[in-house]
């Protein structure tokens, strides 16, 4: 008989299982420092076509926007995430995502020194200022690439790994293909303006959360408020980095795509992401980068369902040596909810009662599925937490004698 149980995630519904379902452990948050000067007034934010989030419209500056939480992956906001758009220097992120691979594989070396070549010299554009016929450190390209945006840093590194800035951006579509980048197709190492390099917001985002995810020894680079190379001392280019506000990653601008940005920061133990372009200005841009990174801490939340060893339920079993078997979840389950998550979701248990005997730790006897208005569905499958062998010819007899007499 298939067995269904639903709990709110409510009140004294909290009770009916084993674990405690509990906002997920919150760090203490660094303190962020005040801006040095006082902040100008806010330009309006336009009433065009909103963002879609859970918790309904939003109305952004940006033309594409894309929130995401770092931990679950769920989707906070969305305003035309996956239309493909001009990704400017954002580009750069991928230049890193193969520069980490390679230094990870031992392929690279931080210490190791690139040419600089004529054509990485007279790059446009911002610049980390290398000088002709010199040879660079690769962690000073790295920090000349994220801190100060340097397009020549980005062929330097380039040419250094795949002899040419176009044989490099095959290496970026490769490898954007095995993350999953659906919507990008790379032409340069720093996305200067081609008509056929292009990507989506979202895959920025997916992209920026691999590079925190995959590369952690390396994402501190992008925290660095400021570098010197050459005797030029350049500050971040991202103003929220610079305040203290996020970690992380990148700004962009292009005549044709507009002023961009990433960002990601972490707070109480939790990270969220947020990607915007298409606005009218560096004000304009950090103000809304700000704006909606805030609103992603203030108006959702991680609740840890349960860990991985968790007992959800004990489950019957029919002509067991036990009578009953433990169902757990088999891996921790993490979701991102609104605040005032309890009176939305709720938690379904599926699995066909009695259990049969013999049950194998780890052999799959339903499903939990946690569902609500405004909260991204996850399942996971039920899983058997102990074995429970089948009794012996003599028990199985009087078992189903006593089920017959007493008409179960």
């Amino acid at each position: 008989m298939l067995n269904r149980r639903i709990f709110l995630l409510s009140g004294a519904a909290l009770n009916v299982a084993a674990p405690a379902f509990a906002q997920a452990p919150k760090k203490p948050a660094a303190p962020h420092p005040a801006p040095a000067r006082p902040r100008k007034p806010a330009e309006p934010v336009p009433t065009g076509t909103p963002a879609q989030t859970p918790l309904g419209p939003l109305d952004t500056a940006a033309k594409y926007a894309v929130a995401l939480d770092f931990t679950t992956g769920a989707t906070l906001l969305d305003k035309d995430a996956d239309v493909i758009m001009t990704p400017s220097s954002m580009t750069k992120l991928m230049t890193a995502y193969i520069v980490y691979s390679m230094l990870r594989a031992g392929r690279l070396k931080l210490d190791q020194e690139l040419p600089v070549s004529e054509r990485a010299w007279r790059m446009g554009g911002s610049k980390m200022f290398v000088a002709l016929g010199t040879q660079v450190k690769i962690e000073d390209l790295i920090r000349g690439m994220i801190i100060q945006s340097g397009n020549d840093a980005c062929i330097v590194l380039a040419e250094g790994i795949a002899g040419s800035e176009e044989q490099f951006a095959e290496l970026m579509n490769q490898k954007g293909r095995e993350i999953g980048l659906e919507h990008s197709t790379f032409r340069n190492s720093t996305g200067w303006p081609h008509p056929e390099h292009r990507m989506s917001v979202r895959d920025i985002a997916i992209l920026a959360r691999r590079l925190i995810q995959d590369f952690p020894e390396y994402y501190k680079y992008d925290a660095e408020k400021s570098f010197k190379y050459n005797n030029i001392e350049q500050e971040n280019r991202n103003t929220l980095v610079q305040k203290g506000v996020a970690d992380g990653l990148k700004t962009g601008h292009t005549d044709d795509g507009g002023y961009g940005m990433v960002v990601s920061a972490l707070r109480q133990g939790r990270r969220t992401i947020v990607v915007i372009n298409g606005l009218n200005s560096m004000r304009q841009r950090a103000e809304e980068a700000e704006r909606l990174l805030e609103w992603t801490f203030r108006e959702f939340e991680n609740v840890a369902l349960f860990t991985a060893g968790d007992t959800v339920e004990q489950a019957p079993v029919w002509l067991g040596t036990q009578p009953s078997v433990p169902l757990v979840g088999g891996r921790d389950v993490v979701v991102t909810m609104p605040r005032g998550w309890r009176n939305k979701a709720r938690i379904v248990l599926e699995y066909t009662k009695p259990v049969p005997a013999p049950v194998t730790r780890g052999m799959t006897l339903g499903r939990l599925t946690v569902s609500g208005a405004g909260v991204p569905d996850i399942s996971v499958p039920l899983l058997a937490g102990a074995d429970v062998p089948r009794m012996g010819l003599p028990g199985r007899a009087m078992a189903v004698l006593g089920r017959l007499v007493g008409g179960g």
